[in-house]
């Protein structure tokens, strides 16, 4: 796929965001990113961090599931019960989700109370990496406002991506259809799709997918349609659906890079240039300022810079899937 072609769904769903904002700015803000308090403290922990190499400090909202009953919540071990593996926040951090021990889709107060099986799995399915799907209802474009978790199973071999309501117990999923945004491109992969993560006030996603070796970017509001961004894994959506972070090997080490969807052709940048160990699973905080990612040794972050990115910083030796909690 030519660049042209390849960043031409990533600028549509940008200026639609940008069309769509003005049209529901109401709704927009209701959405928007914790306030610069939060933020601040954040700020504080990451420079406390970064000063000391004995003294972690886990930045405010970091959350770490590692597939045991514990999660680590702004550096404290919470028991929730079951096993959590893949945990993701709703927007607000009211509700979390996961894949639980049976394999089924939980949804769960931030403390593991009042859990809520929203799909069981069938039997001989494997779910993985719920995202959340939250946008508000636009009367101007006749779309009811949006409450669901997309996830990735794989049946009989195959990846797909699926979504369920956040609010069922015990639904069925139903598949997600995935649609090419460009005629010459061809048909998108209808399998071995997953990685799934949402992004935005309107419900844009991006996955992998494991055949082609690409991340794909989809808008889920109006067009229903998507394409590749690039070659990588693991992605993740800023929250102003700007740009995606994903894994990219380079030199026998997984480095992050970051697609900047409003460039042009250039726009795919290595943030971790000089890594010596592998950075996988990044995610962004709720202001779009720090990408949180794991190691074999611990969990680190990244921070926006002026120039780019600074260095990775540990801030916790617990390794595990990181998430932020809004």
């Amino acid at each position: 796929m030519s660049a042209r072609n390849r960043r031409s769904t990533a600028a549509v769903i940008t200026a639609g965001v940008a069309a769509l904002l003005a049209l529901s700015g109401a709704a927009a803000t209701a959405m928007a990113a914790p306030s610069s308090g939060r933020d601040a403290k954040g700020s504080a922990a990451m420079v406390a961090a970064a000063a000391s190499t004995h003294t972690l400090t886990v930045p405010r909202g970091l959350t770490i599931s590692d597939g045991t009953r514990h999660v680590w919540v702004n550096g404290r071990s919470i028991d929730f019960g079951t096993v959590v593996r893949d945990l993701a926040w709703n927007p607000g951090g009211t509700k979390a989700a996961f894949i639980d021990g049976h394999g089924n889709l939980d949804v769960s107060d931030p403390d593991g109370s009042h859990r809520v099986t929203v799909a069981a799995n069938p039997g001989n399915q494997t779910w993985s990496h719920p995202t959340w799907q939250v946008t508000a209802a636009d009367r101007t474009n006749g779309i009811p406002a949006k409450n669901d978790i997309i996830f990735s199973a794989k049946i009989h071999g195959s990846t797909v991506l699926e979504r369920v309501k956040a609010t069922g117990n015990h639904v069925k999923p139903a598949r997600i259809s995935l649609n090419s945004d460009d005629p010459e491109a061809g048909a998108l992969p209808q399998k071995n799709n997953t990685w799934p993560n949402v992004g935005g006030p309107y419900g844009t996603s991006v996955y992998e997918n494991t055949h082609t070796g690409e991340v794909y970017i989809r808008d889920d509001y109006l067009r229903q349609q998507g394409g590749a961004l690039a070659k990588g894994s693991e992605p993740a959506l800023s929250p102003d659906v700007e740009e995606v972070v994903f894994v990219r090997s380079v030199g026998g080490h997984d480095h992050l890079f970051v697609d900047d969807l409003s460039a042009g052709t250039n726009a795919v940048k290595d943030i971790t240039p000089h890594a010596t160990t592998d950075y996988t699973e990044p995610t962004w905080s709720p202001n779009g300022r720090t990408i949180a990612f794991r190691s074999p040794n611990g969990t680190y972050t990244i921070t926006r810079t002026a120039h780019g990115f600074g260095n990775p910083v540990k801030v916790t030796r617990h390794t595990g899937l990181p998430a932020y909690r809004g």
